[in-house]
């Protein structure tokens, strides 16, 4: 059975809903804001969150009508999970808006259908665990970070209070040479993403050649993520295929299939694929051709990140899951934090963890 047929006839029933607005600083030196949905019926709530990456795209939800009124998001009434996904395909989200970035219609899309499944499962009193006949493992994670004029400094603080702690970091051709020698001494890096895949945003990274090389060669144990394949590239690049992941590019199983090369591992970013149906027919897709996976964080603020957790726990425990709690993420990391790996709860309710 498809992990699909699980969930598409699960019944929910929609009486209200309302909406909640996030905001924190980042170590990646920008005001994270985020959108939380929330969807009531039968007494129990079902939460999702947008991660839409540009302010103007949350603001334009603060004036808009209430979510119970007539407008997109008025969802109210009994259905079965298919029905409601499927009713969402007409309705404009971002309510006249035009988002900022063709990539922010999957991430609003998955907001609405988050909090829509979450619901069915916790009206169901199920979890997502029990109707897809899994155990929920603890979850294994590291720590993404950039490094500030390419110096190492922000990393060896965290190693410093974290000695165990595992990195997802993104070479620049800015990276120093003392950059490169004191990360391969940590023996900490497990995937290194190389950015290649996004085109105007603050985090692009040209296809430098030599910083490829100089990658795959430092660390050759590690994970390399979105390379950019050109003339240039190729020869590195296909040269430590069996290393490559792919996250950006990935939207659905069509993307999986039409990669550069055949993957061997996936950056699994729930709110890339819009929908429910697309994530599970790819997670399948990837278990029957034994592609490595491992959850990919958003700076989420609200219930997202717990979500992010219980994919994890259900579908990649032991990869190099890219999910650390929020408090990684603060400009200055206390002492405290949670470690690798996380506990699932004994209950896990809906899609929490």
């Amino acid at each position: 059975m498809a992990l699909y047929d699980a969930v598409v006839d699960l019944p929910v029933v929609v009486e209200g809903s309302d909406r909640e607005r996030h905001e924190r600083e980042t170590s990646s030196d920008f005001t994270r804001v985020t959108t939380e949905l929330r969807l009531h019926g039968e007494g129990v709530t079902g939460v999702g969150e947008d991660v839409c990456y540009d302010t103007p795209d949350h603001d334009a939800l603060v004036d808009a009508p209430e979510l119970a009124g007539p407008d997109a998001y008025d969802l109210r009434g009994a259905w079965t999970f298919g029905e409601l996904s499927a009713a969402l395909d007409d309705r404009d989200l971002f309510l006249g808006h035009e988002p900022e970035r063709e990539a922010a219609s999957d991430y609003r899309r998955w907001t609405v259908e988050s909090a829509a499944l979450d619901l069915a499962l916790r009206q169901a009193g199920e979890s997502l665990g029990s109707v897809l006949d899994r155990t929920y493992d603890p979850v294994r994670f590291v720590a993404s970070t950039r490094l500030p004029d390419g110096e190492p400094d922000r990393v060896e603080g965290l190693l410093a209070t974290y000695p165990d702690l595992r990195l997802k970091l993104d070479p620049t051709s800015e990276w120093t040479d003392r950059a490169f020698d004191v990360l391969a001494d940590s023996g900490a890096v497990r995937i290194l993403d190389l950015k290649g895949a996004y085109e105007g945003t603050t985090v692009d990274q040209d296809p430098d050649p030599a910083l490829y090389r100089r990658v795959f060669e430092t660390f050759p144990e590690a994970v390399v993520e979105d390379p950019a394949v050109t003339p240039e590239t190729r020869a590195v690049v296909e040269a430590n295929a069996d290393r490559l992941s792919w996250d950006a590019p990935v939207h659905g199983v069509a993307d999986l299939e039409g990669l550069p090369f055949e993957p061997r591992w996936c950056n699994v970013k729930p709110s890339r694929f819009g929908t429910v149906e697309s994530l599970l027919d790819a997670l399948e897709y990837c278990e029957a051709r034994d592609v490595g996976l491992y959850g990919g964080g958003q700076f989420e603020l609200g219930p997202g990140r717990q979500q992010l957790w219980a994919l994890a726990s259900l579908f990649y425990p032991d990869g190099p899951n890219d999910v650390a709690p929020g408090g990684y993420n603060d400009p200055e990391v206390r002492p405290g934090l949670p470690t690798s790996p996380l506990a699932p709860s004994e209950t896990p309710a809906g899609l929490g963890f």
